[in-house]
């Protein structure tokens, strides 16, 4: 069965970034243990990362990069937040390098990473870690099966088995 709209895709995955002058570092790697597991075609994943496995087969290998604008987008530098330290008064002010959980107005969660603490203000760049980065991913599709009823009327994979318990 081929990787395609409204079915189970169950995969391994390496994922370096690339710089400008080739060179890969390491972020993260699944497992068999552990791995991948999503509706394909709903949105979840990047669309260009969608698009590259497209057609694949369980047991198919591929190797791909995504260029920044494809993955999380350029950086952009305006994107800085100054947020009040006595926002911290409670927590305490974070170290630079600190991930914080934030909400913008419509309920939407995202996280930031403090660049700079004064005593006035913590600055945190909301920019995603990976903008501007290139993206490349080594993978191997090692299960593919149609959604259920559940999935498709949920929006998300339950599961390599489809049996995953949730609220």
């Amino acid at each position: 069965m081929a990787v395609e709209n409204n079915n189970v895709i169950t995969l391994n995955y390496i994922l370096h970034t690339v710089e400008g002058n080739g060179e890969k570092t390491f972020v993260e790697q699944t497992t068999t243990e552990n791995p991948l597991t999503f509706l394909y075609g709903v949105g979840m994943m990047l669309p260009k990362f969608e698009e590259k496995i497209a057609g694949l087969n369980e047991g198919d290998k591929s190797s791909f990069e995504l260029a920044a604008v494809d993955a999380y987008g350029e950086r952009d530098d305006k994107a800085i937040a100054q947020l009040p330290a006595d926002m911290f008064n409670e927590t305490g002010l974070p170290p630079v390098g600190e991930v914080l959980p934030l909400q913008d107005n419509q309920g939407n969660q995202f996280r930031a990473v403090v660049v700079e603490v004064t005593p006035e203000a913590v600055v945190a760049d909301l920019n995603h870690p990976m903008a501007g980065k290139n993206l490349n991913f080594d993978i191997e599709i090692l299960a593919v099966r149609p959604a259920t009823e559940e999935e498709l009327s949920h929006g998300h994979a339950h599961g390599a088995d489809g049996h995953a318990d949730h609220e």
